[in-house]
């Protein structure tokens, strides 16, 4: 017969039994669970990912344009010399050509008196060849006449319609502008891929180009998600917040080269999103999402880029901020699925998308990844880095060291602390707090 202490401590060791069973399964449970997560946020290392979305991005097309509208766009033509510049010897100053021999042993005392044969101006060529003795008057950017092999300016010189007297020896060659010092016929001036600036405008415009081939202006497309999210000017509302990420991304990508197109915002619906994105692969060359691309109930984002036939190239980087992102690709357009973290979304715009989006806009393949520089880090880190870390500063070059300033707030929603940044740098996954003066990679912007 059991005592009620016995009945008690018996019924305790079932009672924990079968505690112990549903702990094992709820164990098993979790394990599994977190398994499948792990699964489905396996991070993508920084590197990796960048040449992945680099892979998939395709240039667009190219069209004629008028020379005066090029300056800003990608040339998508190499541009080789078809004539010399200058196409003719010419004076780079108001003065005189002679012969230099006739100024032999010319000094203050016993200046050489040459007689002017003729006055040439600018767009008016010579009629006449200097023989010993004689001088042709020639203004700035004429041609050098026949016989001549140097030039004077005329404040050097005492003269009279008639006669100059020149007080020194000039030597050969002296203040000529030869043809072909600035291209020569058959040089290469220009690559496919290269930035069109005001020099290759004007070194166009001297072979006589009045049209030039460009990739087109590309399309950015942006998609806003989030039930949350206001536009900039309306009303305040409980549990809403602006919609800045539209404002950052279409500035960055105008600041780039594309011409931007707002989508609009979508709601937190699979379906939804999928419409936007579909309409923006019709419309666009690349699209930029922002929100929905974590592992949480809401983040649908992923889901409605497989729902609109987008093939997943990568879901999550290992890199901070910009952890959270996908990448997708359909018809040859890139689908660039970003934070809704304001500073998450434009660090991997900037790190990870970036490459591929000069590629898009017809750049060199020397220019799609970003310039890369030692700085020394003025303020340091407190913060450790378990994963790759991406710090957004400004370059000081003051000291005649490159040193950079890190941003006030570094956090994923610290927007406010991009303002003024040209230059990110990078802190290696596993590294403790960032002392200051410590130098560190980093690359322009």
């Amino acid at each position: 017969m059991k005592n009620a202490y016995g009945m008690i401590v018996h019924d305790a060791f079932e009672e924990l039994t079968v505690l112990s069973l549903e702990f094992r399964k709820l164990t098993v449970y979790l394990f599994i669970n977190d398994c499948e997560e792990l699964q489905m946020w396996n991070k993508t290392p920084f590197e990796t990912a960048r040449q992945i979305v680099l892979n998939a991005a395709v240039p667009v097309d190219t069209e004629q344009i008028p020379l005066e509208e090029a300056c800003g766009r990608i040339l998508a033509q190499d541009i080789v010399a078809a004539e010399d510049v200058p196409p003719f010897d010419r004076s780079p100053y108001d003065g005189y050509a002679f012969r230099s021999e006739d100024t032999a042993g010319a000094d203050r005392e016993r200046p050489v008196c040459l007689s002017i044969l003729e006055e040439v101006p600018a767009g008016k060529v010579p009629s006449m060849s200097v023989t010993a003795g004689t001088a042709v008057k020639v203004l700035t950017g004429s041609p050098i006449p026949p016989g001549a092999d140097a030039v004077i300016m005329y404040e050097k010189t005492e003269f009279t319609a008639e006669s100059v007297k020149i007080f020194a020896p000039v030597r050969s060659g002296a203040n000529i502008i030869y043809a072909g010092e600035d291209v020569k016929r058959g040089m290469m001036l220009a690559h496919v891929g290269t930035g069109i600036d005001a020099g290759l405008c004007g070194t166009a415009a001297s072979q006589n180009m009045d049209r030039i081939s460009v990739f087109r202006k590309p399309v950015a497309g942006i998609i806003s998600t989030g039930s949350e999210l206001l536009e900039a000017g309306q009303a305040p509302s409980p549990g809403k917040v602006v919609n800045t990420n539209r404002y950052t991304l279409s500035a960055e990508l105008v600041r780039m080269g594309f011409e931007v197109l707002y989508l609009g915002i979508a709601g937190d619906s699979e379906e939804e999103i999928c419409e936007f994105l579909l309409k923006g692969i019709e419309a666009c060359d690349v699209i930029m999402t922002t929100g929905g691309v974590s592992v949480g109930d809401y983040d649908l984002t992923v889901k409605a880029m497989e729902r609109a036939g987008i093939r997943i190239l990568l879901h999550g980087v290992d890199m901070k901020p910009g952890m959270a992102c996908a990448y997708g690709e359909k018809d040859g357009k890139l689908i660039c699925a970003l934070s809704g973290n304001p500073a998450s979304s434009l660090v991997s715009l900037h790190a990870v998308a970036a490459p591929a989006l000069r590629k898009i806009l017809g750049l060199s393949s020397k220019l799609w990844l970003p310039e890369e520089i030692m700085v020394e880090i003025v303020e340091g880190f407190r913060k450790p880095s378990p994963s790759l870390r991406f710090l957004r500063g400004k370059l000081d070059l003051e000291t005649g060291t490159v040193r950079m300033h890190v941003g006030r707030g570094q956090g994923n929603v610290v927007l406010s602390g991009s303002i003024g940044t040209d230059v990110m740098a990078m802190v290696p996954a596993g590294s403790g707090p960032i002392e200051p003066g410590t130098r560190l990679q980093a690359f322009l912007l």
